[in-house]
């Protein structure tokens, strides 16, 4: 094990050195509170513990450092990747500041989401344990959120080619993975609750709320919450997510997207199309390009040089077939009594 301690800390610092200063901020403090955990109990003043959050306590900072807390290595090593892989593709995208902004909506809104539901836990069991004794900690919320987003941007891309497995099928599971674990007892509930309210959280906020050059939100088709979940499940799931959508809307809780697209015409015509978005155009794009590429290499890989004994072949073949009307040698002294296949100008019958 140590033998593999200094290749990962090179890799590791190899893909920190191409980010901002955001990704390295985050990554430092992460790396000094799982240092503090040592000593000090870092998990009972910066973790989420629904009972502080509440009133009258109000550790309300508490949802700004969670998702940084982490008490095992594993939990710091997945942090450290999930940061290290948000710097890497989603960073050149949207940029350092939108990626701190990402990073806070969805640690914030885990954290709430998360204290409410252990809130109403408590009301239907009376169990101090669901306020008190839990702690929402860790980066298994923002892992949640950053796949969603690399669904988002690279849903097509192939992360397992045995079985053969796309980016956008990944969160929905390691949610599965996750369930199956906790019901085996194997992981606690924190743990469960982090990365769902990460997956709900930075969908609505990528769908609805995110701020681009093209207006606000993704309304997409390959974006909608029910391309989340197996085929046979998304008319369901999207009939349901299409009400709970409209009631919020009537509500303004939510508000109705139009999505608009200038033509190119030397008028100030928009015209408005539902279910589809410019990045679907990119997207289909990107993918013709690469069913292309991959066609003509397969093209270029099966096609072979012609051998030289093929190439005179079909020069003889083709002087014999240029020159039929050519008499043959072998021929020239024979009786001129044997009669002649050709049909000479004089034997041709007058035009009328």
């Amino acid at each position: 094990m140590r033998r593999y301690l200094p290749v990962a800390r090179q890799h590791f610092l190899a893909a920190l050195a191409g980010t901002s200063v955001v990704v390295k901020s985050l990554s430092a403090a992460a790396v000094l509170l799982y240092l503090l955990s040592f000593g000090l109990d870092t998990a009972y003043g910066l973790a989420v513990t629904p009972g502080y959050l509440l009133p009258p306590n109000f550790w309300v900072w508490t949802l700004l450092t969670h998702g940084l807390v982490e008490e095992r290595a594993w939990g710091l090593a997945a942090s450290l990747a999930t940061l290290g892989t948000a710097g890497r593709l989603l960073e050149p995208l949207w940029g350092a500041l939108e990626l701190l902004v990402f990073f806070a909506v969805v640690n914030i809104s885990v954290g709430l989401l998360a204290a409410l539901a252990y809130f109403l836990t408590y009301v239907a069991s009376f169990h101090l344990h669901y306020l008190f004794a839990v702690r929402i900690h860790g980066g298994l919320g923002f892992l949640g959120g950053v796949l969603v987003a690399l669904k988002q941007t690279m849903g097509d891309s192939t992360v397992l080619k045995v079985p053969q497995v796309r980016m956008k099928a990944v969160p929905m599971l390691l949610l599965l993975l996750l369930a199956l674990l906790r019901l085996a007892a194997l992981v606690e509930s924190n743990v469960l609750a982090s990365y769902g309210f990460g997956l709900l959280s930075s969908w609505v906020y990528l769908r609805f709320y995110q701020r681009h050059s093209r207006g606000r939100g993704d309304m997409s088709d390959h974006f909608a919450f029910a391309t989340f979940f197996p085929e046979i499940l998304q008319p369901v799931v999207g009939l349901v997510a299409n009400l709970v959508h409209s009631v919020l809307v009537k509500v303004r809780l939510c508000r109705k997207t139009v999505k608009r697209y200038d033509v190119g015409a030397p008028s100030s015509i928009t015209i408005s199309l539902p279910g589809t978005d410019p990045q679907d155009a990119e997207r289909r794009r990107q993918l013709a390009l690469k069913a292309l590429n991959e066609r003509l290499k397969r093209v270029e890989d099966q096609s072979a040089w012609p051998s030289m004994e093929d190439d005179e072949e079909e020069a003889a073949a083709a002087a014999k077939a240029d020159s039929p009307l050519l008499p043959d040698p072998s021929t020239a002294g024979k009786s001129p009594g044997q009669e002649s296949n050709l049909i000479s100008f004089q034997d041709a019958p007058a035009q009328l």
